[in-house]
This record gives C-alpha cells, structure tokens and sequence, in this order.
C-alpha cells in the first residue's frame, strides 16, 4: 500500500514526507490554494528520489496540455480529478506513464473507471472539499481494491481504520497533514503515514476487509480545494 501525501508545495515539505515515509507525492497544478506551477515542480522532482511517485493532479484541463506538463517534467502519474470526458481521459492515459482518475464516492463511474483508460480509481468525499462524511461501504465491492486509492476527510485518526477496512492500494491525503493551506505538518504527516502503515499490517489480507470495523468515519474537511 503507498501513502500519498497530496497538495505539496516546497521542495522542503516534499523532502519531509519522503523522509517521514510517503510513497507519493502530489502536486495541484488546478485552482487551488494549494496551486503550484510546472516549473517550480520540476525542480522539485529533480530532487526527489526516483522511486517516489510523483504525480500532477488536474481539473477539465486541456488534455494537450496534461500531457505536455506531465511528460515535460518527469511526472509519474496525471490525476484527473474533474468531470474530464471518457475520450478526453484515454487520450491522456495513453500519453503518461500512469493515469488515475478521481470520482466522489456513490459516482456511476467508480465501476468502470476502466473504461477512462485509467489504471487507478481515486474515490474522494461525495462532496470534494465540502468535510461531509466519507461512507466508506460507497467503495466496497465496486473495484478490485488493488487498484483503489482512497481520499476525504483522511486524518492520523481514521486512516487505519479506513486501510483496515478497504484494504486500498493505496491513501491519499492533504488538508489532514497541514498546519496551514499548502503547508505540511511533520508531526501529522509522521503520524499519518505510521497510522496508514499499521492498518496495512492489521489482520486482513489485501483486497479483503477487516472484519468489525466501523464505516464511520470522523467528519474532517480535506481536499486540495480547502481554503482552511
């Protein structure tokens, strides 16, 4: 299972989470608080080791231009977090070396994000930004969890949990390791990725939910959207 810690906006705080453990880092090159630009981000990644997966999210941008930015400065992975058409999502897929497409929980899409050309599915709050609960049975069944990245409302607190439960390949946070929009919190980050990690090591096997864990999970606002 990776940890990716989303909405990175230094070079120092890249280096930090790598340090404390993430697998991946996120960078938001859409409106955001969190908004970097291609060229900040590439001297960033030059820095990061090259096992570390590196990824560009995006909103309804041109797929052009998705593919120039994240071909151009040695991104892993396009994150395609809007309302991108079917064809618009396989042009790109086709282009980088990795696609992942986001949808809310309860999205039609979910089932067959396959058809998006997309390896991996990230399932956000039903409301992206909103803080509003994250039912995590919206996820359960709807894909091979070898290929689910879970996000929304991620803290130190539930994010065991959350693996135990779902068994994804991997989590996706934000606001939940921030001491302020676009800057990251050693301590939480420390904690999150200590607190991810040992719900992977809990009990279940992989792509098979723990048995007797609650779906409930604690109402904290997260996305890359999040002014505070």
């Amino acid at each position: 299972m990776i940890v990716k810690i989303c909405g990175v906006t230094s070079e120092a705080d890249a280096m930090l989470a790598v340090a404390l453990g993430a697998d991946a880092i996120g960078f938001v090159f859409a409106p955001s608080p969190r908004q970097v630009s291609p060229r900040a981000v590439e001297l960033i990644v030059d820095r990061l080791p090259r096992e570390v997966m590196t990824v560009g999210v995006f909103r309804d941008e041109s797929p052009k231009r998705v593919v120039e930015i994240v071909n151009g400065i040695g991104l892993g992975a396009a994150q395609l977090h809007g309302s991108e058409a079917t064809a618009d999502c396989i042009y790109i897929s086709e282009r980088v070396p990795m696609c992942i497409k986001a949808f809310p929980a309860g999205h039609p899409g979910i089932g067959r994000f396959e058809d998006y050309g997309a390896g991996l599915v990230l399932v956000d709050g039903a409301s992206p930004g909103s803080g509003a609960v994250f039912d995590w049975r919206l996820a359960e069944g709807v894909v091979d969890p070898g290929r689910l990245v879970v996000s929304g409302g991620l803290n130190a607190a539930n994010v065991g949990a959350a693996v135990e439960h779902l068994r994804p390949f991997g989590v996706d946070v934000s606001s939940g390791v921030e001491s302020s929009p676009g800057r990251k919190d050693p301590r939480k980050i420390r904690d999150f990725v200590r607190a991810a990690k040992r719900g992977c090591d809990a009990g279940a096997r992989p792509g098979e939910p723990a048995a007797g864990v609650a779906t409930e999970v604690v109402p904290v606002a997260y996305d890359w959207e999040e002014e505070e």
